[in-house]
C-alpha cells in the first residue's frame, strides 16, 4: 500500500497554468505504481480562502480593536463612576459635617450592599461621637458651674473682710468661711480629677483580700460623730460576712460616698450590711423618702443630683465616683427604693 509523504504546503509557480499564480497550496504526495511505471500522486488545494479570511480579520483587528478598546474604558469609567457616586456623596456630606452641625447624617444609598451597611455603620458612629461630646461639654459645663460658685463665694468674703476694719472675732469668721470655700474646691478638684484619671484607665488600685463587713465597720465608724450630730445614727446590720479582693481605701471612699448621701438627703438611722449571693453586695440603707421616680437612670451621670436645683449640699459626683470605683474594680454600683421606707445603694464585687 502506497504511503502519504503527508501534507506539505507550497507556492504556485508564476508559470503554472493550472492553479493561480502566487498561490498558497496545501497538497499530499502519494507514491504510485502502474504496471512497471512508478508515478507520483499529487493532490493539492488552493489556501486562498483561508489567506482572505485571516487577511480581513487582521484588518478588521487593526481598525477595530482599538475602537473597541476605547469603548471598554469608557464603558468602565461609567461603571465605576456609577459604582462610586454613593461614596462622593457621602463624602460631600461627611466634608460639611462640623461640630457646629449637630445631627447630620451621610446619606444611606436605597441598595443593600457594602456601601450602604458603610453608610449606616458611620451614622451609628456619628450619633456615638455626638454623644459623648455632648456629655463631655455638659461635665465641662456643670464643672465650671461648680467651681465658680465657691469661688464667687471666697472672693465675697474676702472682700468683705478687706472692705473695713474688722475685729478679731470677725476677721477669725471670714478666714473660717473661707477655709470651707477653699475645702470645697480642694474636695471638688480632687473628684474632677479621679473621674478624668478614670476615664483614661490610669486609676491605680491596691488590691487586698480584705473582709466586706470590716469595711464597713470602718466606715460606720469614721460617719459616727457627723451622724450624732444630726441626731441620726450609722451602723452595721448583724449578719453575714464576704471576703473580697478590692482596694480598700478606695472602697471606703465609695462607700462613705454613699454614708454621706444617706445622711444629707435621708432620714432616719443609716443601715450598713453585706448580701453574699452571686456577688458580694455592700448597702447603705436609709429610712428617709427615697429616690425620685425616675431618678435611678441618671443618678450616677456626673454633676446628677434627685433634685435638679443647684443646692450647695454638694456637685452631684458622689454617685458617679462610688460607679467608678465599682466599674474599676469589675463590679456595678446600684441604686434602688426599699421595699418600704427609705434609700438603698449598693456596690456588687466579684466573690473571692
Amino acid at each position: 500500500m502506497p504511503r502519504a509523504t503527508g501534507l506539505r504546503r507550497f507556492v504556485t509557480d508564476p508559470r503554472a497554468r493550472c492553479w493561480p499564480a502566487g498561490r498558497s497550496l496545501a497538497g499530499v504526495a502519494v507514491p504510485a505504481r502502474r504496471n512497471t511505471n512508478q508515478a507520483v500522486l499529487v493532490l493539492a488545494q488552493t489556501l486562498g480562502p483561508r489567506e482572505d479570511a485571516l487577511h480581513r480579520l487582521a484588518r478588521e483587528l487593526v481598525l477595530g480593536g482599538p475602537a473597541a478598546l476605547a469603548l471598554a474604558i469608557l464603558a468602565g469609567y461609567l461603571l465605576a463612576a456609577a459604582a462610586l457616586r454613593p461614596v462622593e456623596a457621602m463624602r460631600r456630606r461627611a466634608a460639611a459635617i462640623t461640630a457646629s452641625t449637630p445631627g447630620m447624617r451621610l446619606p444611606v444609598p436605597p441598595g443593600r450592599d457594602e456601601i450602604s451597611k458603610l453608610a449606616e455603620t458611620l451614622n451609628d458612629m456619628l450619633g456615638r461621637l455626638e454623644a459623648a461630646f455632648e456629655h463631655e461639654r455638659r461635665f465641662v459645663a456643670d464643672a465650671s458651674h461648680e467651681l465658680r460658685t465657691p469661688l464667687a463665694l471666697l472672693r465675697t468674703e474676702l472682700e468683705l473682710a478687706l472692705r473695713r476694719p474688722r475685729s478679731h472675732d470677725e476677721l477669725e469668721s471670714a478666714l473660717r468661711s473661707a477655709a470651707e470655700d477653699t475645702e470645697r474646691l480642694t474636695h471638688l478638684a480632687e473628684d474632677l480629677l479621679l473621674i478624668a484619671r478614670s476615664d483614661q484607665g490610669e486609676l491605680p488600685l491596691r488590691r487586698v483580700r480584705v473582709s466586706a463587713r470590716e469595711v464597713l465597720e470602718d466606715v460606720a465608724a469614721r460617719f459616727e460623730e457627723a451622724a450624732r450630730a444630726r441626731g441620726r445614727s450609722v451602723a452595721v446590720s448583724s449578719g453575714t460576712d464576704a471576703f473580697v479582693d478590692a482596694d480598700p481605701a478606695r472602697l471606703e471612699q465609695a462607700l462613705g460616698n454613699l454614708v454621706d448621701n444617706a445622711l444629707v438627703y435621708g432620714d432616719g438611722a443609716v443601715e450598713l450590711f453585706v448580701v453574699n449571693g452571686a456577688g458580694v453586695e455592700l448597702h447603705v440603707a436609709d429610712e428617709g423618702p427615697g429616690f425620685p421616680l425616675g431618678f435611678s437612670a441618671r443618678a450616677f451621670d456626673r454633676f446628677s443630683r434627685a433634685d435638679e436645683a443647684r443646692s450647695p449640699g454638694g456637685a452631684g459626683l458622689g454617685l458617679a465616683i462610688v460607679e467608678v470605683i465599682a466599674r474599676t474594680h469589675g463590679g456595678s454600683a446600684t441604686v434602688a427604693n426599699r421595699d418600704g421606707r427609705g434609700a438603698d445603694a449598693w456596690i456588687t464585687l466579684g466573690n473571692s
